[in-house]
């Protein structure tokens, strides 16, 4: 690399002796037939000002002696815990990223939740220099976005593209305004769609570009070649801790259904059909008469008493469309599922063999489900079951590790097939046997092909 760069200056020094003085004047400034060269500056000009820079202060303890910081030490010397010791214990930081005005009306600016992640004090730096005081509206972890709002005049916001129209190989532009320098500006290409199982966030459905998203970047803009946002710049992969050419923004469309819930309601509530799927293999294929090569989402269990359950969906269902939308992965159905609002209508097509199946199905609150436990007994608070691929018994999906469930023993995974002495085959049986006993719960469960009981006492 070194040798060729001195090769490039040899180059440019031969070329300069052979262009005039006043090189300038050479350089057309427009195509042989009197057209301007193609240039993004008309786009970037209308679209910087909606990219904000974002400082964030926070109030951090540290010690300048470990002694002194120690409770008993102090009463044992009777030291004071003096205001002025205080002062000096307590710093602020300060760390910069980048912002979107989606809205300008109300101020309202959008960034990822690392950006602002335990911040006391957000202040926002405006392309006119002004620095306005943001108030925090909430966020969504899932998906690493936070809102902010502003209250300022005369500002100017990013219209979002469809970011479900993005086809690999489309133009986009990342936009950033880091460190309070001012903006920057890098181009490429849409280099992958759909990127997940990289274990940055939970819900993972990235834009992949190699577009440079430079150190303080995170939470900037996105935008194609029309300056419409789809996205919102998150991530880079750094090897060797250098830009290498990968990174990662979120789906404008996924940013902002969450926004609009945490701006409507103050949080982000994400339903489910009570399902729960995995990858297709060529050996689960056959074994389950599926046509080979297909893909899709394969169902492995279903939650008693969930909105699946009572459409009829079963353990060996492979769905291979939400709404007439192609379905080729268990992360993206999740995904399309947590763009939903609890009480959206889906239309599930599955497979059942060679039998293709279609049903409209409301996407559900799964704390309202009567498959989870805590609305059958009060001592079963975090613990979810669902029904075991024979319907022989009950199968604990979900279980909270703090819950008296977790601590009398019950692990996530776990077959369930007598309570209280009472053999237990479906969520009937189950109700009937919880409701025999008040203070304590007798669990006869199958774990790794052994058997055993566990009780759950208050």
């Amino acid at each position: 690399m070194i040798k060729l760069l001195r090769i490039n200056f040899a180059l440019l020094g031969l070329l300069g002796l052979l262009i005039p003085f006043n090189a300038s004047a050479a350089l057309p400034s427009t195509t042989p037939d009197g057209k301007p060269f193609p240039s993004l500056a008309p786009m970037i000009k209308k679209v910087n000002p909606a990219v904000v820079n974002i400082s964030t202060y926070s109030t951090q303890r540290y010690a300048y002696n470990p002694l002194l910081n120690d409770p008993f030490f102090r009463h044992f010397f009777d030291i004071p815990r003096s205001q002025q010791y205080e002062k000096r214990q307590r710093k602020k930081q300060q760390s910069a990223g980048s912002g979107v005005i989606i809205d300008a009306d109300n101020g309202i600016i959008i960034t990822n939740l690392h950006v602002v992640k335990g911040a006391d004090d957000v202040r926002i730096s405006l392309s006119d220099g002004r620095s306005v005081q943001a108030k925090y509206l909430g966020s969504d972890s899932e998906i690493d976005i936070a809102v902010l709002q502003i209250e300022a005049d005369n500002l100017t916001q990013i219209e979002s593209a469809d970011s479900d129209f993005l086809e690999v190989g489309d133009f986009v532009v990342a936009i950033g305004n880091p460190f309070g320098l001012g903006q920057t500006v890098t181009t490429g290409v849409v280099s992958a769609l759909g990127r997940s199982g990289l274990g940055i966030q939970g819900y993972e459905n990235f834009i992949q570009t190699d577009a440079s998203i430079n150190p303080g970047n995170s939470g900037g803009a996105l935008v194609n070649l029309a300056g419409e946002l789809v996205g919102i710049n998150t991530a880079i992969i750094a090897p060797s801790g250098g830009n290498v050419g990968i990174g990662f923004a979120i789906p404008i469309n996924m940013a902002s259904a969450s926004a609009n819930q945490i701006i409507n309601q103050g949080e982000v509530r994400r339903g489910n059909l009570g399902i729960n799927v995995q990858d297709v293999n060529g050996s689960l294929a056959l074994a389950l008469g599926l046509p080979s090569g297909l893909r899709g989402a394969l169902i492995t269990n279903v939650d008693i008493g969930s909105v699946g359950d009572k459409a009829g969906l079963r353990p060996g269902d492979l769905i291979t469309k939400l709404d007439d939308k192609t379905i080729v992965s268990p992360s993206q159905l999740r995904n399309q599922i947590g763009l939903r609002l609890i009480g959206d209508t889906v239309k599930v097509t599955f497979l059942r063999g060679d039998q293709e199946i279609s049903k409209e199905i409301k996407v559900e609150d799964p704390n309202t489900r009567s498959g989870n436990a805590a609305s059958l007994h009060p001592l079963l608070k975090g613990l979810e079951v669902g029904s075991t691929p024979n319907h022989s018994g009950l199968v604990i999906t979900k279980l909270a590790p703090n819950s008296l469930a977790a601590y009398g023993g019950l692990r996530s995974g776990d077959k369930i097939y007598g309570v209280n002495r009472q053999r237990v085959q479906n969520l009937a049986s189950f109700k009937r046997a919880l409701q025999l006993s008040k203070d304590s719960i007798l669990f006869q469960i199958e774990r790794n092909g052994r058997s055993f009981l566990a009780i759950i006492r208050a």
